[in-house]
Formats: structure tokens, sequence, C-alpha cells
């Protein structure tokens, strides 16, 4: 009895996503368009967190996938995806990238390229958002004016772990890793593994190795 309840509950479960999947892509649709994100094919489970400044650009490649609540990936720290563009900044995502509960932030310029995977939790921030001296953070004014911003880009085929952050000036190179839960403050190279607060090098992919992994 038991066992034919459990698998009443699970068919029943199974229905009701895939139900409110459609309306979640249907909400997210106008949300992209209520925002003047420029997007192709995407799916997303749950609403994601979206403003585009005016005079911000948002462009979204084909393929692009969202998890924007637990049950889309269970993993802890459920949180909506973030999308926040601010005034003349730029944020150009590629094809075939998937982010899941992940935080981006772009006050000048944040590129992804192709078939990036980007963890659960992950925070990718182009600027301080406040200035070092504590005497220029006293007036708000000010400290808005000397936040530090710097480009962030994140190569073709990189995989950032979850729960990192990766934060201002920073390049991620084309096949490379983030592990779980990193501080990446400098550019990682191509085809590397780097991990830890502050990040730092593990050790050197094969290169034909990753790229035969990425072809099949």
């Amino acid at each position: 009895m038991q066992g034919l309840f459990v698998w009443f509950f699970k068919a029943l479960r199974r229905v009701v996503m895939l139900c409110s999947n459609k309306v979640e892509v249907i909400l997210c649709r106008m949300i992209f368009y209520g925002q003047n994100v420029q997007h192709k094919s995407f799916n997303t489970i749950g609403l994601p967190y979206v403003s585009v400044a005016f005079g911000g650009k948002c462009t979204i490649g084909a393929e692009f996938n969202m998890n924007n609540k637990l049950s889309g990936n269970p993993i802890g720290r459920p949180q909506h995806c973030v999308l926040f563009i601010d005034k003349h900044a730029k944020l150009s995502i590629g094809n075939n990238v998937g982010i899941s509960q992940t935080a981006i932030v772009c006050h000048v310029s944040i590129t992804i390229g192709n078939d990036v995977k980007i963890g659960g939790g992950v925070c990718i921030y182009d600027t301080d958002f406040h200035s070092l001296d504590p005497m220029i953070r006293k007036d708000p004014k000010l400290d808005l004016q000397n936040k530090i911003k710097k480009p962030v880009v994140i190569k073709d085929n990189a995989f950032i772990g979850a729960h990192s952050t990766i934060l201002k000036g920073v390049t991620i190179g084309e096949n490379s890793i983030v592990g779980a839960c990193s501080v990446v403050t400098k550019d990682i190279p191509d085809n590397q593994i780097w991990a830890g607060n502050p990040a730092r090098m593990i050790k050197d992919l094969d290169s034909q190795k990753a790229f035969n992994i990425v072809e099949a």
C-alpha cells in the first residue's frame, strides 16, 4: 500500500512540476521583455530577479538554462538567480550556458562565453560596490562615484563550482575549473583547476583531454 502511495505521490509531483515549469517559462519571458533582455531559447525552473537600468544592455544566447529554486538544484543555500545590470553596463551570456541560484551583478561589463556551467550560489561581481577609503564611504554620493569597476570575462567551457565568488577584473580561461566555495581575485589561464580563498592554481588540465570531453 505504501509503495502505491509513493508511486502516486512522485507521479503527482512530476505533473505539478511540469505544469509549473511551463507557466514559469511564460512568466520569465515576460520579465525578459519587460527588462529589455535580448534572448533566444531558454528554460527556467522558478523565476529570476532581473533588473536592467536604462542604458544597460543584457544579451543571452540560445539554450540558456536557469535554476531559481530548491527543486531545481537541491544543494543548499537556495535563492533566485539575479541578473542586475547598471546604467551603461553590459552583460553578455553565450550559448548553452547554465546557471543555478547565481547572482550576476554588472556595473561595467561581464562577458560569459559558450558552454559555461555556473554552479549553485555562485556570485559574479565586476565592482567593489563601495570605495576602499573609509572617509569616502561616509558620503554615499562620493562612495558611489569612487567604487572601482573592472570587466569580468568567463571564457568558453569554463566550470564555476558551487558557492564561489568571482570578483572584479578577473578573466577565467577556456576549459578552466573553479573549485567549490572559491574566491577568485585574479586571472585564471586556460585549462587549469583553481580553488581556495583566495583561489590558487591546483593543477593543469590536459587541454586535449578536456577538449575531447567537451566534444563528447
